[in-house]
């Protein structure tokens, strides 16, 4: 054997070894990271068959940064301060009983106050959303702060752009954060004009490659304007033509809410914290923070999840809302891959005879994700769940009706990736003429709907039934 091939072997094994031992190692310290074993599975059998692929894929949405402290306690307190004293000044005899377990579970994890007093408006449709956020906006006579995952170069994100340098040439406070993954393709200029009129912008957990690529896991999904600490809009709406799309053959259908009153303070602290985060920056000053008076009757908490706390507070809240339904529960959500304690609970539900509807697209944006949520639909019929394909677009809506009493909308999808990674935002409300809004909402669309059958889904094409159980191994990494 000549030198030459032999020091081609010695490569080749010495290779082999290193390669194989930082996948070994790396499998290793996910095992012993202690995360959800249905995660862990998943990312060992990524690494097992796909290697190479799957060793960029944990570089890039792998690591765990759960431990980070993101906010220190004393900032965090000094900031919860005045929504908390607006809180105590109101009367709290009035919770609902029904819902106390929720109300208290959401006051002790997240600090998510229950504010009363709240007029509400909903919006099932961009051109409509739009048109009133443009409206608020140009009304502003103090600050306006808004953050949205998506804030795109296009008619709408111009129109916005256009009102918020307005404001800021007017003298207004304007405080604009972007997510930076979901921004990726907005040039760098379209946010550069804006701080050249004077808006404070800021993009949320910049990557920048090869450092720092754990933050693509970590991604603000939340979608908050704040104006004048009174006006406030959360929802799943983005800053994009797609969402303004109401033509046939691209009909995107989604909910989001206008809110005017007390719940605003939830709002303006979730934005304060994510501005300490990405400016360094406390605003904890009373002007952010106004007292307000009585503008309609709906009972709301602001509730955020992030990947960061000990606990996963939508996720959770949602299991408490599921299971404390009487007489029905409706669900919408884009994509459908749920926990192991979310799955359990919708079947368990309606097994002791809640109605128990889910209702997601019959074509997503993205096919992969499509598959596994169909893996899941088989388990909710089975149970009683009645499942409903929406057929007339794409449903990016995000809302729960309950018993005609409580509801939820927000930016939380039924996901892995919502739960587990993203920073999420949804507002809680205890009101039965706002449920019953939402509650026919989700009947007007179920109209757009086919309904699944067991029978009928067991016949589905093989393929489709092999490529769901593939993608459903995936399903915690999507």
């Amino acid at each position: 054997m000549s030198w030459h091939a032999l020091l081609n072997q010695v490569a080749g094994v010495t290779f082999d070894i290193l390669y194989f031992g930082i996948i070994i190692g790396i499998i290793i310290v996910i095992v012993l990271d202690n995360r959800n074993p249905v995660k862990t599975l998943a990312w060992v059998l990524v690494l097992t068959f796909i290697p190479i692929a799957g060793l960029v894929l944990y570089i890039f949405f792998g690591r765990s940064n759960r431990r980070e402290r993101i906010i220190g306690r004393k900032t965090y307190n000094r900031l919860i301060k005045k929504p908390l004293v607006e809180y105590l000044a109101q009367d709290t005899s009035q919770l609902p009983a029904a819902y106390h377990r929720l109300i208290t579970f959401f006051r002790n994890t997240n600090q998510a106050f229950p504010f009363d007093g709240n007029r509400i408006d909903i919006y099932t449709d961009g051109p409509s959303m739009l048109q009133s956020l443009l409206t608020e906006l140009q009304r502003a006579e103090k600050h306006i702060h808004i953050e949205f995952y998506i804030f795109e170069k296009d008619t709408v994100g111009l129109q916005v752009r256009e009102v918020l340098i307005q404001k800021a040439r007017q003298g207004i406070e304007v405080r604009v954060v972007y997510d930076d993954v979901g921004c990726w393709k907005v040039p760098t200029s379209f946010f550069d004009e804006m701080r050249q009129a004077g808006i404070e912008v800021h993009s949320f957990l910049k990557v920048r490659f090869p450092l720092f690529t754990s933050r693509v896991n970590y991604r603000n999904h939340r979608k908050i304007v704040v104006v004048d600490g009174r006006i406030g809009f959360t929802g799943g709406m983005n800053l994009a033509e797609r969402y303004m799309n109401h033509t046939t053959e691209a009909y995107w259908r989604d909910t989001h809410l206008l809110i005017e009153g007390k719940a605003v303070h939830g709002l303006q602290t979730a934005f304060l914290l994510d501005w300490y985060l990405v400016d360094s920056t406390l605003i904890s000053d009373s002007r952010y923070f106004p007292r307000l008076d009585t503008f309609g009757s709906s009972l709301v908490q602001i509730v955020t999840g992030d990947p960061v706390g000990p606990w996963k507070e939508i996720m959770q809240g949602l299991i408490i809302a599921i299971s404390s339904a009487r007489k029905y529960v409706y669900l919408q959500t884009p994509y459908f891959l749920p926990t192991e304690q979310i799955l359990i609970t919708m079947q368990s539900a309606a097994l002791a005879g809640v109605d128990v509807r889910l209702m997601i697209p019959q074509h997503a944006d993205n096919r992969l994700t499509h598959f596994a949520s169909c893996s899941y639909l088989t388990d909710m019929l089975r149970a009683g769940v009645k499942v409903y394909f929406y057929q007339r677009g794409f449903l990016h809506s995000k809302l729960l009706v309950s018993d005609d009493a409580l509801s939820t909308v927000g930016s939380t999808n039924i996901d892995f990736r919502s739960f587990e990674h993203n920073f999420e935002a949804n507002a809680f409300i205890y009101d039965t003429p706002i449920a019953l809004q939402i509650r026919d909402i989700f009947l007007n669309d179920q109209r757009d709907c086919v309904r699944l059958s067991l029978k009928e889904w067991s016949k589905r094409p093989l393929r489709h039934k092999t490529a769901e159980s593939i993608m459903r191994l995936m399903a915690p990494l999507l």
